[in-house]
């Protein structure tokens, strides 16, 4: 099993853990990932936000690319998933942009038939690997630690693809099966406020401030996302929301994909746990870390 790896750019930087987690995840099971040659930015919103038919073009570059190795894509980010698959949608839907698309590619030769399928990690581990495949090379159990699954508001909208658009199982389902609870939280496909923090801060904080306190209602250890942009502003601002709110935050935010390298005995540092912008160590996840074998 193979798939023509998109990381994207935060994955890169500030979602570097994410990037080393999900290829060590892979390794482990046996999944190949091919990364595309030379790609480029998806363009996220920003593009499409300002020029459609040219953040399409950008997009579809990186699947023209991907189109000569005869792969399907794997794109963990959650916008570069969004964008991607809205890129093929377009093209298939619209036949004068698609060809207008062709003329821009066409300046690189390059050219996009439109054929390449983007999945998502969480598709690929539960779908295609399947939970019983994981949960045979697991060398550890969580035994009864509580997550709460953060999807965002971007991986399963806004077409039912390979989960339920308002209340998606595969993350919950795939941590379960490791032996973790995946506590009932009602915000799991709300918005973090994105790039809002940078522009509204103070929606943007109460957002999150929101889903910090449902997730601890909902009596959660951890919090485990699948979007690098999720995970930085629920991690990051959590002083400053203490400080407005007058909380006492102290949530652990990991990408799923750590939480099943844990499972499959791989290390810390490996998995980029020693990264991250609140300590990992000092959260009830210490006593998973480490464990022996079972």
């Amino acid at each position: 099993m193979e798939f023509a790896y998109y990381p994207g750019c935060s994955l890169e930087t500030t979602g570097k853990p994410y990037d080393q987690s999900v290829r060590e995840v892979f390794k482990a099971l046996g999944i190949g990932l091919r990364e595309i040659e030379d790609w480029n930015c998806c363009g996220a919103t920003m593009y499409m936000s300002i020029n459609k038919m040219v953040g399409y073009s950008v997009a579809a570059r990186n699947l023209a690319i991907a189109q000569k190795d005869g792969l399907e894509i794997c794109a963990p980010c959650n916008s570069c998933y969004t964008i991607l698959r809205k890129t093929n949608r377009h093209i298939a839907w619209d036949p004068a942009s698609r060809d207008k698309i062709n003329d821009a590619l066409g300046a690189a030769n390059l050219k996009y038939d439109g054929n390449v399928e983007i999945r998502h990690p969480l598709d690929i581990l539960v779908n295609d690997v399947k939970l019983n495949n994981v949960i045979a090379a697991s060398k550890f159990k969580f035994e009864g630690l509580k997550v709460a699954p953060y999807y965002g508001c971007q991986l399963v909208r806004p077409v039912h693809h390979f989960d339920d658009v308002d209340d998606p199982q595969t993350m919950d389902r795939l941590l379960e099966a490791l032996g973790m609870d995946a506590v009932e939280f009602q915000d799991k496909v709300r918005c973090c406020g994105g790039m809002l923090m940078t522009t509204f801060e103070d929606v943007a904080l109460q957002l999150n401030n929101d889903l910090l306190c449902h997730a601890e209602d909902a009596g959660a250890e951890v919090i485990a996302t699948a979007c690098p942009l999720c995970q930085m502003n629920l991690e990051c601002y959590q002083d400053k929301i203490n400080a407005r709110y007058g909380t006492h935050h102290k949530m652990p935010i990991v990408y799923f994909s750590q939480l099943v390298g844990l499972a499959l005995g791989i290390s810390d540092h490996a998995l980029g746990l020693d990264t991250m912008m609140l300590p990992i160590l000092n959260s009830k996840l210490a006593p998973i870390q480490g464990r022996k074998a079972v």
